[in-house]
């Protein structure tokens, strides 16, 4: 496993990140696409991905670091990292309705993104992470559009913050605020109480799991987020969900935000590479 302060490679010169404005459910969002390797050839994979913070704050430059790296580490793979409406402006279901909006649209813009149409992916990092999630649940439930995988990197599944791992963080001084954060973040993005067992707002209280697809879930030592996003992956895996779940090691969180560096420099980038890569074998016809 990588060290989490190990150096990031040198990005090719062959990245190249496009700024575009997507449709969400009740308007335009503001969308970057990230390729790297032949501009002109068009990629039969596609990853939306959504950003983190906490459903109340966090933009499209937060991974951006992480995007770039993901896409120049996966040469035939677009990226396609959405904003969604924060709880600020309006709380759910407005940020899942977005981010289900973007895979909609993004299958009815195939050219524009250079994509197609094969496989669709969906991402993201701890809140984002929360809204591949259910993205994947509302896509099966609405029929479409199809999903090939779900890559859940630190996902927020739980608001009521109930799990063994965020109760026993709350105890370390130094890693409180990061407790609180979440606690904070969820009374913004859920202000009715009765909305903290939707299943489109915590995909870990439902009991509708199966017929979803694929799913890579990254969890961290020290992370309070740590047992929600492992105790998802063994439902999914109980429920006939292909599963694969790793904990990576742990890295400083003395911050909600830090989980994006923590994403990009701990083995989250090589987890997620094996991941796509065993996807597109999977999609792949066997020889005669």
């Amino acid at each position: 496993m990588n060290n989490p302060v190990e150096a990031l490679p040198v990005l090719s010169d062959q990245l190249k990140i496009r700024s575009l404005e997507v449709k969400g459910a009740e308007g335009p969002l503001a969308a970057r696409l990230y390729t790297s390797g032949d501009a002109g050839a068009k990629r039969d994979m596609l990853l939306v991905f959504f950003h983190a913070g906490g459903f109340v704050g966090g933009d499209l430059e937060d991974a951006d670091m992480f995007l770039r790296h993901l896409a120049d580490d996966s040469q035939h793979v677009g990226v396609l990292a959405s904003a969604y409406t924060l709880a600020t402006e309006k709380p759910f279901p407005a940020a899942v309705e977005d981010a289900h909006a973007v895979l909609v649209w993004a299958k009815k813009n195939k050219a524009k993104l250079g994509w197609t149409g094969k496989q669709l992916l969906v991402a993201g990092i701890e809140a984002g992470a929360n809204l591949a999630a259910v993205c994947a649940l509302m896509s099966r439930d609405r029929g479409g559009p199809a999903l090939a995988g779900q890559v859940l990197v630190m996902p927020m599944l739980d608001p009521g913050l109930t799990t063994c791992s965020m109760r026993e963080i709350q105890a370390e001084p130094e890693l409180l605020d990061v407790a609180d954060a979440c606690a904070k973040a969820y009374r913004g993005y859920l202000p009715n109480a009765a909305d903290r067992t939707h299943p489109y707002a915590s995909p870990l209280q439902s009991s509708r799991l199966k017929n979803l697809p694929p799913a890579l879930i990254l969890s961290t030592e020290d992370d309070p987020l740590r047992d929600e996003a492992e105790q998802y992956g063994a439902k999914l895996i109980g429920c006939g969900v292909k599963t694969t779940v790793r904990r990576m090691q742990p890295a400083p969180l003395k911050d909600a935000g830090a989980r994006n560096e923590c994403a990009c420099r701990c083995s989250a980038l090589g987890e997620i590479a094996s991941f796509i890569a065993g996807l597109e074998r999977s999609e792949t016809p066997s020889a005669a």
